[in-house]
This record gives C-alpha cells, structure tokens and sequence, in this order.
C-alpha cells in the first residue's frame, strides 16, 4: 500500500507562482508518481497535470508544459510540481498518484488516469 501526502495548496493571486510537493514514502521507487488536478463543479473530470515514470521520463499536460515543471526526487521521495503565471482557471483540488503502469510513457507518450491505484486526499490551489 502507497500513502501519498501533498502540501503546498495555496490562495495566490493571478500570474502568481505556487509550488506544490508530494510525500510518497516507501518502497515507490518503481511506481510513477503524477499530479492530477479537477477543477470546481459538479461535471468536471480530473486530468492530468505532469507524471514521472520509474524510469525518470516526464510528461506534462501540453497545454501547462509552458507554466509548470514537475521533478521527482528518489531519495527524498518526493515529486515537486511547480506551477508559474497561474490563472483563474488553474483554480483545481490537485491529487498526487501513484501507480506502476503497464506502459512505458516514453514509448506511448501519455499516460491514463486508471493506471494510477494510489491517491492522495488533494490539496486546494484557488487562483483569483
């Protein structure tokens, strides 16, 4: 069992920078560990933000790759997501997840939401 803790939820205002970290201890070293967000409503669905393989390939949402980064540290067991030039519709719970994927991400170039078994509680970013 993976226990996933995220921090760093914020109330920023728009064009701020807020960084949010992920705690997967444990043997997570072969799990891909990603960002998920959803935003508010009752008819949205979570998407993708940025995952990182056990391999160390990154994927980022193409419509945030040019406003946020995400790293993975093994040793600290954590992934890092940062997040610049945030707007309103950035405004989202944000879950960190784990899973181990039955694909390499640098062979299939994405990654889907039901391969990740492990989630966090999701931390609040609010952008106004």
């Amino acid at each position: 069992h993976v226990q996933l803790v995220e921090s760093g939820g914020d109330s920023v205002e728009a064009g701020g920078a807020l960084s949010l970290s992920c705690l997967a201890p444990g043997d997570t070293d072969s799990y891909a560990l990603g960002w998920f967000r959803r935003a508010p409503g009752p008819e949205t669905q979570r998407e993708v933000v940025a995952v990182i393989d056990d391999d160390g390939t990154t994927y980022l949402n193409p419509s945030l790759k040019d406003r946020f980064t995400v790293a993975r540290d093994n040793n600290m067991k954590t992934l890092d997501l940062q997040m610049n030039s945030l707007r309103p519709e950035d405004t989202a719970i944000y879950y960190c997840a784990a899973g181990r994927l039955p694909y390499k991400i640098r062979i299939v170039g994405s990654v889907r939401e039901l391969d990740f078994r492990y989630w966090g509680q999701g931390t609040q970013v609010t952008v106004s």
